[in-house]
């Protein structure tokens, strides 16, 4: 499969919202691992029941691990965010950066792009096209 200059740009530009995805994924875990330890599963039998969760130890170094990697990851993803919307900053012609940003940074829909632009479907198409070809990656 033969992959157009322009693919690769809109593929680049994607990776915004990829590493944004991946925050929020990161962010849920971390969210969801405190959850479970502060309200484990309970056992509805009437029957008393030995808890594991006595020794915090080695989940304190669990949790410190995986924040740890999150923060190291988040700071990759963050920086990958700066740069492609610096790079659409750079452009000169103001129309050609706000498609680029309502639709691979604020993920906007072709048609609220439009009405927000005041630009029918086509002439917006037009200026996406004329901004892949200006975009520098």
């Amino acid at each position: 499969m033969f992959i157009t200059e322009n693919d690769h740009k809109k593929e680049y530009l994607k990776g915004y919202e990829r590493a944004v995805r991946q925050m929020e994924r990161s962010e849920l875990k971390i969210r969801e691992m405190r959850l479970n330890k502060i309200s484990p599963a309970i056992i509805m039998d009437g029957m008393p029941h030995a808890s594991k969760n006595s020794d915090l130890s080695g989940y304190a170094a669990l949790l410190d691990q995986e924040e740890r990697r999150y923060m190291k990851a988040r700071y990759k993803r963050i920086q990958a965010c700066k740069e492609i919307t610096d790079k659409i900053e750079r452009m000169e012609n103001e129309d050609e950066k706000d498609v680029l940003m309502y639709r691979y940074v604020r993920l906007m829909k072709w048609e609220d792009i439009a009405v927000k632009m005041g630009y029918c479907w086509q002439h917006l198409h037009k200026i996406h096209a004329n901004a892949l070809r200006d975009f520098q990656l």
